[in-house]
């Protein structure tokens, strides 16, 4: 009973310490995005981006950081990733992240893109675009995107606090994926990026 209780005791703690740890790490994400935004030789906004003051964020929650079971696609095929132009990159179906948030289940597919992982510096890097009610009201109505690393395991970390907006929300300059409809979740992500200030 006792070891019981210890072993229960150990768990909680791990998991508060890596909530802490990911909280930090959505907070410095934010910081830097907002950095980037206001570097002129990095930001969409190019000559206004001395002007800009910040993105609007939610208000960082944890509950929006979820520890989803992670199941790799098999033979996966290659196909055109719409985007917001003409342009058709090619993507293929990484794998699937099942999580809950408040109880809901959700699924996402997670991608890759063709062209970055022939790049040393992106070959690990995963894709995962999605929409969800708070678009167009609390959020940018054409989605949001979330950055993760391929897994070494079967669970991947997803933090719903590093969701940022395409460049098309602050440029009709740009050619932005558009989220694939198997990645509308039927419920409001109070985190990240809030839709652009006017």
């Amino acid at each position: 009973m006792i070891k019981q209780y210890v072993i229960g005791v150990l768990v909680l703690f791990l998991s508060f310490c890596l909530n802490g740890q990911t909280q930090q790490s959505a907070a410095e994400f934010q910081k830097e995005l907002n950095a980037d935004y206001k570097n002129p030789e990095k930001s969409p906004l190019k000559s206004k981006a001395k002007r800009f003051k910040g993105h609007d964020f939610f208000s960082i929650d944890s509950v929006y950081i979820v520890n989803a079971k992670f199941v790799r696609a098999i033979n996966p095929l290659p196909f055109k990733m719409e985007t917001s132009t003409t342009r058709l990159p090619t993507y293929e179906k990484y794998g699937e992240a099942h999580f809950e948030i408040n109880g809901v289940k959700m699924k996402l597919n997670i991608y890759q893109s063709h062209s970055l992982r022939e790049i040393e510096e992106y070959k690990n890097h995963l894709f995962l675009p999605f929409t969800d009610l708070t678009n167009g009201e609390e959020s940018y109505i054409g989605g949001r995107y979330i950055d993760v690393e391929i897994p070494e395991g079967d669970t991947i970390i997803i933090d719903f606090n590093k969701a940022y907006n395409p460049y098309c929300a602050y440029s009709k300059n740009y050619s932005c994926p558009i989220p694939p409809e198997e990645n509308n979740l039927k419920v409001k992500i109070f985190a990240g990026v809030k839709k652009p200030k006017k």
